[in-house]
């Protein structure tokens, strides 16, 4: 009587071990799975983001050669800002995005033109730096709320109003885009 007692312990104790064992086996599966998706939904985002970027860029490139010539003429972008950084510099009369990303773009140091908008990424260790410029050197003259000066907008929980207008020209015969981030 006294081994039937241990034979059915020894059953319990060998289904608890077993239990134990696979689930130790599911968590370690799931880990796997979970190391090799997350980099990748991570570049899919970084990817989405990249691309919308470049729509928003392209976007204020429209709004720009639709104001231009029409002095007084103005538009307002709203602007939502999630990753990055976008700078308009009124000094060398360009406007870019910047982005740090898990997702390669292009080849490092190679220029990619999408449209007016050329794409330029630079590699650093496991992220790259993309940079997304919209030039307007020799056709438009850029002020930042009037001025040469430097303006960067980063990331906001809420979004941007950016006013784009065309003041006049300058006396090179360029039109003036004076843009501002309003309040």
């Amino acid at each position: 009587m006294n081994s039937k007692k241990r034979f059915v312990f020894d059953n319990r104790g060998q289904i608890w071990v077993e239990t134990v064992i696979y689930t130790l086996i599911a968590f370690s599966l799931m880990g796997l799975v979970l190391a090799f998706a997350i980099p990748k939904i991570q570049e899919f985002q970084d990817k989405s983001v990249i691309e919308q970027s470049i729509g928003v860029l392209r976007e204020i490139d429209s709004l720009i050669k639709e104001i231009q010539g029409s002095p007084g003429n103005q538009r307002i972008l709203e602007l939502g800002m999630n990753k990055g950084s976008l700078t308009i510099d009124a000094a060398n009369d360009r406007i870019f995005f910047e982005l740090e990303s898990k997702y390669q773009y292009s080849q490092p140091g190679e220029n990619v033109s999408v449209g007016e908008v050329v794409v330029n990424t630079k590699e650093q260790s496991n992220i790259n730096l993309l940079t997304m410029t919209l030039d307007y050197t020799g056709e438009n003259n850029i002020l930042y709320g009037g001025q040469e000066t430097s303006k960067i907008i980063t990331k906001a929980p809420i979004p941007y109003k950016i006013s784009i207008s065309d003041t006049g020209e300058d006396a090179s015969g360029n039109p003036i885009i004076d843009i501002e981030v309003m309040e």
